[in-house]
């Protein structure tokens, strides 16, 4: 790549991961402040949360059919025009004089976060050659890793002291930002490969349709084991683990940050060896929640598997990206929309096995049910290459050297 090139493709990286941050923040915000808005907008908690669960059922279900109504649209162009509905959409949430015209607003902002996290991944591996596109993926989810590390909070805080049209103000002027960015520096030409941001979404390095089915089964059971667990690790920590309190916060910071960590170091994993990074994240967080299963509640064996289990999980969503593009059977946008999909519908079975398991077993069975979800995704994707043996025609590249950069 030309000097120039290279420069301008790293700063639209950067503004690819400053949108991925925006976009969890924009998503999670309103549980932080749930009671404000419940507050200030005259509706119970119950009607404030549908924020939330509409926002993500509008992720699941518009992923594919926009993707698949934009697979002509330029990637650029595309993109810069998501960032500037989504502009739109939060601006008109800040100002919404009702809850009717909130709700609406956040549905539509939620489209354009189905078709952002469906394009923004395949057109980021496109912009760098096919030996780092991997490392290009991981740089890109550093941005959603840091979302509930600093933007919830600090969004919190602010909606908190000044209100919360404010922080979601704040938020929109973010976006914009991102937007002029993607639009001003994001390479526009047609590119070949994984990944496009040409006119035509690119197709995927090694296809092969079997894989890829593999690959969505085992998100969806690795996702919902973990959400199975981390969906209720608070009342865990609290009525199991015997913390105080005030120990929440910290325990889940030191959460957020080793997530954050997970995918600097899954980073120089994905292209060099694709499977020990979606293999090893899960094989972690299986040992991690046993652990908390037999041993939660001795403090410092506690706070390593929560820790190990959030670096983990920020990995492995890192690796089924990538993944996913690598083994993309059609369509590297559309592949993208499926494990996105998979992903939210592995997050939202988690999260409804656990309350199940919590009021017919108690809030330690979430650990080791959790863990059996994530030991059966393991052990799917440990089998590949007899359940969906590589094409002969289609083998799998060499990894490439560590002087490839």
């Amino acid at each position: 790549m030309h000097l120039t090139t290279q420069r301008r493709a790293a700063w639209a990286l950067v503004a690819l991961a400053v949108g991925a941050f925006t976009y969890v923040t924009a998503e999670v915000l309103p549980i932080g402040l749930l009671t404000v808005m419940a507050n200030d907008l005259n509706r119970s908690p119950s009607e404030t949360g549908l924020l939330v669960t509409g926002y993500a059922a509008v992720v699941v279900l518009a992923s594919l059919p926009l993707t698949r109504l934009t697979q002509r649209v330029p990637r650029r162009r595309l993109l810069t025009v998501t960032l500037g509905v989504f502009v739109v959409g939060m601006l008109l949430t800040a100002v919404a004089p009702n809850y009717p015209t909130l709700l609406a607003a956040r549905l539509l902002v939620g489209a354009t976060q189905a078709l952002f996290w469906s394009v923004a991944t395949p057109a980021a591996a496109a912009m760098f050659p096919p030996e780092i596109r991997g490392r290009a993926i991981a740089r890109m989810s550093i941005g959603s890793s840091l979302g509930p590390v600093l933007g919830v909070p600090a969004g919190t805080w602010l909606g908190q002291q000044v209100g919360w049209r404010t922080a979601f103000a704040l938020a929109a002027a973010v976006g914009l930002v991102t937007c002029v960015t993607v639009a001003t520096l994001m390479p526009g030409r047609r590119q070949t490969g994984a990944g496009s941001t040409g006119h035509e979404p690119g197709r995927g390095a090694t296809p092969d349709a079997r894989r890829y089915a593999l690959l969505i089964g085992a998100t969806v059971i690795g996702v919902g084991g973990y959400l199975t667990a981390y969906t209720y690790i608070t009342p865990f920590l609290l009525d199991f683990g015997g913390f105080a309190p005030a120990a929440l916060s910290p325990l889940l910071l030191a959460s957020g940050i080793s997530g954050v960590a997970g995918t600097i170091v899954v980073g120089r994993l994905l292209d060099s060896r694709p499977r020990a990074a979606l293999v090893g994240p899960l094989a972690l967080i299986t040992c991690a929640l046993l652990a908390l299963y037999v041993f939660g509640s001795l403090h410092p064996v506690a706070v390593v598997a929560l820790c190990v289990t959030g670096m983990s999980f920020s990995a492995l969503a890192a690796a089924i990206a990538s993944r996913a593009l690598q083994v993309a059977p059609g369509s590297t946008d559309i592949a993208s929309a499926g494990s996105g999909s998979a992903f939210n519908v592995g997050i939202a079975g988690g999260s409804l096995l656990g309350g199940a398991l919590i009021d017919h077993s108690g809030v330690r069975s979430v650990t080791v049910a959790g863990a059996v979800l994530t030991a059966a995704a393991l052990a799917a994707l440990l089998c590949e290459r007899w359940v969906a043996p590589a094409r002969a025609s289609a083998p799998e590249p060499a990894a490439p050297t560590r002087s490839g950069r």
